[in-house]
């Protein structure tokens, strides 16, 4: 029997997994567990079984007589981890069909188990075995707020089966922190639709092409290009570009630029999206930087 192994082991489907609750009598180990399941009828697409006992749990890995009955009998049994290295916790709200949403529980709830069932919405249980999510830098500009990249990167992954687990970390630049080092009495930001205000400084926005005046840009290639149109010269600017030394991140970095209108461009360790990005653009960008870190076993 070839039996599956982490990290980030997940089944693909949840109704591959199946919650039995043992007698009291046999104990939750390999041995055990094999004699009491050995023979029993099990549905075609169970092949991960959830063994409680009380509070105590038992993840196991089985094999059929048939892949194709509805029902056939178990001729093998694996325990992938036992009581002490197994956890069983309940959050009603939770999609376990989701590899980042089973990973961010797991290490929130059980972070010292090596394998988490968790069961979560409609009642459904899934699994995960060695939770190793993937660490991605969401890196960009605020205002907005929320962090708009950061915000619709958890929304893709809120919704996403087929993505390793990862886990989203926001490396955030502050227009008014990035102001105040560079002081000025006058700033002139690219819109009004960022919401950015300069405590005790004057505040422009490109967007509204206002008179020109003494300002500093705080902005991006693609703003200097605006302004250079409008008032035909570059003013002084504090380049706030997010993609800038992407490649000497010390990790998977998501990011964005203002240069990319349409498409998304990725490196050794980083992707970027276009400024205004889709939701697809993101999960197009995330699968690329999932397949620069393989190790996601979907069982």
């Amino acid at each position: 029997m070839s039996v599956p192994a982490g990290p980030n082991l997940v089944p693909n489907r949840y109704r591959g997994v199946s919650v039995t609750t043992v007698p009291a009598g046999v104990a939750l180990e390999a041995a055990a567990l094999r004699a009491h399941l050995l023979g029993r009828d099990a549905y075609r697409r169970t092949r991960f079984v959830v063994a409680r006992s009380g509070e105590r749990t038992a993840l196991l890995y089985i094999t059929r007589a048939s892949d194709t009955e509805l029902f056939s009998p178990i001729v093998a049994v694996e325990l992938l981890a036992g009581p002490p290295d197994c956890a069983f916790v309940v959050e009603d709200e939770a999609d376990v069909a989701i590899p980042s949403v089973l990973a961010a529980i797991a290490r929130r709830r059980a972070p010292d188990a090596r394998a988490v069932a968790v069961q979560g919405r409609y009642a459904h249980v899934n699994v995960i075995l060695e939770p190793q999510p993937l660490v991605i830098t969401v890196r960009e500009v605020v205002p907005p707020q929320p962090a708009k990249l950061l915000d619709q990167a958890r929304r893709v992954l809120a919704v996403t089966e087929s993505l390793r687990p990862i886990e989203l970390v926001g490396e955030l630049t502050e227009l008014a922190e990035l102001a105040g080092r560079h002081p000025a009495e006058h700033y002139l930001l690219p819109c009004r639709g960022s919401g950015g205000e300069i405590p005790r400084a004057r505040v422009s926005y490109l967007d509204e092409h206002p008179p020109r005046a003494a300002w500093t840009l705080l902005g991006c290639a693609r703003s200097r290009q605006i302004h250079r149109w409008f008032y035909g010269e570059d003013p002084p600017t504090v380049d706030f570009c997010p993609k800038r030394a992407v490649e000497a991140s010390a990790g998977p970095v998501l990011t964005k630029c203002c240069l990319q209108e349409e498409h998304v461009e990725s490196g050794p360790g980083w992707a970027s999206v276009p400024w205004g990005s889709s939701l697809d653009h993101i999960r197009e960008a995330l699968d690329l930087l999932a397949a620069q870190e393989p190790s996601w076993a979907p069982g």
